[in-house]
């Protein structure tokens, strides 16, 4: 690597905080030492030896208030927070928001919101093992031919997934024809 390259590379990088060059000294020396403009680089064996004291150790830098114990406690769930975020964000479409009006903004986000607690329960109620994306998949394949005045015929294929679903809510869809009356009750009473 070339001289310049290398002094470029350990500028940049040495201004992060997990940088492996804080590690690396550089010294500017001639034979006779005195400053020059010839680098040698050599590992920091005494700062190396500073932080091996530390390795194992896991620091948490949060600005919650309150005793250790509950922090800590707390520290795993971050994860779910983050997720929750993105799943808004990508999912659900929670952002960009194009409204103007702070009561249809706050309407927009209640209902991300809402998704968002709905699919929580319904990935609790199915034991963690799918995805947002293969739950949300699922819901939206789940369609309906509708024969006016009738009622619906399914129109979708059955997955295992579905099958979970119509397991652990009170109704299902999957058969070969739901009246208007029965499908009106799907969708109000046994949802409320």
């Amino acid at each position: 690597m070339s001289r310049i390259f290398w002094n470029a590379y350990l500028g940049f990088f040495s201004s992060l905080p997990n940088s492996p060059t804080r590690f690396i000294q550089q010294v500017n020396i001639t034979q006779n030492g005195e400053v020059a403009d010839e680098s040698v680089y050599t590992l920091n064996e005494k700062k190396i030896a500073e932080e091996a004291k530390y390795d194992g150790f896991y620091c948490v830098c949060t600005n919650l208030e309150g005793d250790t114990e509950r922090i800590v406690a707390i520290n795993p769930q971050r994860w779910e927070i983050e997720e929750s975020f993105r799943i808004m964000k990508t999912e659900f479409k929670a952002r960009p928001v194009y409204l103007h009006r702070d009561t249809r903004i706050e309407t927009h986000f209640l209902v991300c919101f809402i998704a968002l607690l709905v699919y929580r329960i319904i990935s609790q109620l199915l034991g963690n093992q799918y995805t947002c994306s293969e739950i949300l998949q699922c819901l939206e394949e789940m369609r309906w031919f509708e024969i006016q005045g009738e009622g619906y015929i399914p129109a979708y294929q059955r997955t295992h997934l579905m099958d979970l679903l119509h397991s652990i809510f009170p109704f299902r869809t999957d058969y070969q024809f739901i009246g208007d009356k029965e499908f009106n009750e799907i969708s109000i009473v046994n949802l409320s």
